[in-house]
């Protein structure tokens, strides 16, 4: 593992390392924050942050406005890249598939599936490194936003023991059913809809063995809200099954980082709460 890049934030420290990833078949770029208490000796809670379509590591960590937040809670933060890259990673022409676009998924269909197994990544591989590497504690939750909210929702859902909490930003909820999801699953995964399923958060949801404390905001003003996102398929999912969502809409905000940087900080402390 490589450090190639590090900023001092709020008494704490951003750094960006490069390492090998077995699981992905390449070489992995991923940001971790390192909140002040980190850096005096102290083990720290770990917030995951997934991105969305064409984004990176940097993203988030630029734009959301999070450190100060996460300085004040003692909260890591880590951003992994939203999928494998290189010129021998397959890719497409759009931007909605291929290199910036892995769905968070383990693909089984070629050319995809000798290196999109982001699933796994961000479930095995990339915990483990963390935690065998940076003063954090076992205590995790996940968040992301657009396709980074589906994949967000969907590993937790998948994996109740993992994570202590969830929470999404404009998440992808029901991509069996929305155009974005059916070009990346049918790509990925073939066309057995039953096995997309597992991938869909409004399908895991009416699961009623599952009880991770859930939180999504979405922006009423979003261009991708009715096509791309449909959070009402979500709501049916957990009214019947009792799940513990808190879904909130907000007047007057769209899909962008201006609205993740406006509630942010409710998030961190939404997950604070259930470390």
């Amino acid at each position: 593992m490589e450090m190639i890049s590090q900023n001092k934030s709020f008494d704490g420290w951003h750094k960006q390392y490069t390492h090998r990833s077995e699981v992905l078949n390449c070489d992995m770029r991923f940001a971790i924050y390192l909140p002040p208490q980190a850096v005096q000796g102290q083990d720290v809670p770990v917030l995951y942050w997934l991105s969305g379509l064409t984004c990176s590591d940097e993203n988030f960590m630029q734009k959301a406005g999070a450190m100060r937040v996460a300085a004040e809670l003692g909260i890591a933060i880590v951003a992994p890249d939203t999928s494998p890259r290189g010129e021998e990673v397959a890719d497409a022409d759009q931007y909605d598939l291929g290199q910036g676009a892995g769905f968070y998924v383990n693909a089984t269909q070629e050319p995809w599936s000798k290196h999109y197994r982001m699933y796994d990544y961000i479930v095995s591989e990339l915990p483990a490194l963390i935690e065998a590497t940076f003063p954090v504690t076992a205590k995790r939750a996940i968040a992301g936003h657009s396709m980074g909210g589906h994949g967000a929702l969907t590993i937790a859902l998948k994996n109740p023991g993992m994570f202590s909490s969830v929470s999404a930003f404009s998440p992808i909820c029901n991509p069996v059913n929305c155009p974005w999801g059916q070009q990346a699953l049918t790509a990925y995964l073939g066309k057995d809809r039953e096995l997309w399923k597992q991938h869909d958060a409004s399908e895991l949801m009416k699961n009623p063995a599952v009880r991770i404390p859930a939180r999504v905001d979405q922006g009423e003003a979003d261009n991708f809200l009715v096509e791309q996102l449909k959070p009402e398929t979500l709501t049916a999912a957990a009214e019947a099954s009792d799940y513990p969502l808190t879904l909130q809409i907000h007047a007057g905000y769209d899909h962008s980082y201006y609205f993740i940087a406006s509630f942010i900080e409710e998030h961190l402390r939404f997950h604070y709460r259930h470390f």
